[in-house]
């Protein structure tokens, strides 16, 4: 039966999951050189990927990862892989381009290229947003609450992201683009150690269900 107290217990795993105050200075610092009006066309898209795969795993992600043959473990060793690689070009490569008249960030995409559309869905969409933890959460959720508590909560979270997503650029501009710069750089850096974090988790996940 629903009530107040279920869709809380429903919401909270996966609000702290999304952790949205740890993946908002990422979000900032790899959009913080783009238009207002960029951002906003990129944060649509992004959070439509979110929301579409976050549906997608309630409905159907056993019978995925089952056909598939994968497990949640993979896809954390998956998605640090292409964090750390994104990191890693931003942090190591960012300069270079920006002496070669780019600014190294997204600001440089046009929206209408793939690139644009690449970068909603990667790294903004997943896993950024959505990502093994949420996946792993919504799961969890599904089978002890049910479909429509979990769908709720995943449509609660995602208004919660937008509007976090929405609101952080604008309060971050009025500290300056010296500021602005400083955290891209840093969040670059926690990006790094974020991918390590799941490369790591994965590999040890693995290893769990093998036995060792």
């Amino acid at each position: 039966m629903f009530s107040f107290d279920t869709f809380i217990a429903a919401f909270l795993p996966l609000f702290v999951a999304l952790n949205i105050p740890g993946v908002l200075p990422l979000y900032i610092g790899m959009t913080e050189s783009l238009e207002a009006k960029m951002r906003r066309a990129l944060l649509l898209r992004a959070m439509t990927v979110a929301v579409v795969v976050a549906l997608l795993m309630l409905f159907a992600g056993e019978v995925i990862f089952r056909t598939l043959g994968i497990s949640v473990h993979d896809l954390r060793v998956g998605g640090g892989l292409i964090l750390l690689v994104l990191s890693i070009t931003d942090l190591v490569f960012g300069d270079m381009k920006k002496r070669r008249g780019g600014n190294g960030s997204a600001a440089d995409l046009d929206l209408d290229t793939d690139d644009a559309h690449e970068l909603a869905v990667v790294p903004l969409g997943i896993p950024l947003i959505i990502g093994p933890a949420a996946i792993t959460t919504i799961l969890v959720t599904q089978g002890q609450f049910g479909i429509v508590l979990t769908l709720g909560s995943i449509l609660v979270n995602m208004a919660l992201v937008y509007l976090a997503f929405a609101v952080g650029p604008r309060l971050l501009a009025r500290f300056g683009s010296g500021f602005s710069k400083a955290v891209a750089k840093i969040a670059s850096l926690f990006l790094a150690a974020i991918a390590v974090a799941m490369i790591r988790s994965g590999i040890v996940g693995m290893l769990s269900q093998m036995g060792l």
